[in-house]
């Protein structure tokens, strides 16, 4: 097991990357967690593969053990889904000493925050993400919320969980498009905050691709501490968590006009090609970095195009992200690779200029 630290200046807690849930209620024990109520969080995917096996290693240690399923899926991320849950919780009696558990994905992850965050005023929960993007990146740092009218992510709260707790054997059950959309997440970490990461990612793809434990772990380690490092410099995005955005603002604005049928870590990966176009056109970064990243893209068979939507339309749906200021739409660019910085002054033309390189 690899323990990593996040200190938020108000809380800190572990992280936990291991191979099994062997140790999870050693991981409860220590956060002083054991006892009352437990309800664990999930979705008709995972709940099949995975609820059994945590609620028996549950029980006998908390007064009573319950679980929500949820319909898997993006479009499943809102308030309406959120009421059943405060329901499921008022049935079974859960109160402010109570504990909620994220076991999935990224939407679980973050509509179980929220509900916590939110509950009686707010109570404990603890992220068990079992996706690679929600173990690379989502699981991590308090992000959590329901999207809304649309738009992607836009009612939430900043509430840190009790621990996470990841365990990389849930990356065996996958679909490889979840693990390349994961992936991307991943290779973000590279191009805004240290380009070593980026040439091992380069020169270990074939493990990466092919889940070697050893690769995959040191992937997964790497993207927790990177963003366990920004996150405790600035919990609440005020600053410097904004470059955590690198793709998101182009990619959003994508994932939502796709009516989510693409996934997060796809138009991420677009994303970042239109944010590294920006800064290639700025003078920034080489043009050559541009090719570099179409063909890491490539290789782990993430998307580098999009045809389903016209540069007006994209350029649009981004006055609807969460980053923009004033009417002014904030871009997280490079002023090389591993040095990312938000961009203020982006015109409209250079926007779409961006976004043409993506569209075809």
């Amino acid at each position: 097991m690899k323990i990593l630290s996040v200190d938020t200046g108000k809380t800190v807690y572990p992280i936990y990357i291991d191979k099994n849930y062997d140790s999870l209620i050693d991981s409860f024990e220590k956060a002083g967690l054991i006892g009352g109520r437990v309800c664990i969080i999930t979705d008709t995917n995972v709940a099949p593969l995975y609820i059994e096996k945590i609620t028996s290693i549950m029980e006998g240690h908390f007064d009573k053990v319950c679980y929500y399923s949820f319909k898997a899926g993006e479009n499943s991320k809102n308030l309406e889904t959120i009421m059943d849950f405060y329901k499921f919780f008022i049935d079974n009696h859960l109160d402010r000493k109570s504990v909620l558990v994220a076991l999935g994905g990224g939407v679980v992850g973050d509509m179980c925050g929220f509900a916590a965050a939110t509950y009686m005023r707010g109570i404990p929960f603890v992220q068990m993400p079992t996706t690679l993007l929600s173990q690379v990146d989502s699981s991590v740092g308090g992000k959590t919320g329901v999207d809304f009218m649309g738009n992607k992510n836009m009612v939430g709260a900043f509430y840190q969980p009790e621990f996470v707790y990841i365990n990389t054997d849930t990356l065996n059950t996958l679909p490889y498009r979840e693990v390349a959309a994961g992936l991307a997440e991943a290779i973000k970490y590279g191009y805004i905050i240290d380009r070593d990461f980026l040439k091992y990612f380069d020169d270990n793809k074939e493990k990466i691709k092919s889940l070697d434990s050893q690769a995959i772990n040191d992937v997964i380690y790497f993207s927790c501490k990177a963003k366990a490092d920004v996150v405790s410099q600035d919990e609440k995005e005020m600053g410097l968590r904004a470059i955590l955005n690198f793709g998101h603002t182009f990619g959003h604005a994508v994932e939502t006009l796709s009516d989510f049928t693409m996934l997060h870590g796809e138009c991420v990966a677009v994303g970042m090609l239109s944010g590294l176009y920006f800064s290639a056109k700025r003078g920034m970064i080489d043009k050559a970095e541009i090719e570099k990243c179409e063909g890491l893209l490539r290789f782990f068979e993430l998307p580098l195009r999009v045809n389903d939507y016209s540069v007006k339309e994209v350029h649009k749906q981004m006055f609807n992200d969460k980053k923009t200021h004033n009417g002014v739409i904030n871009i997280v660019a490079l002023k090389g690779i591993g040095k990312a910085y938000v961009d203020k002054s982006a015109s409209s033309d250079e926007i779409e200029s961006a976004l043409k390189y993506i569209i075809e």
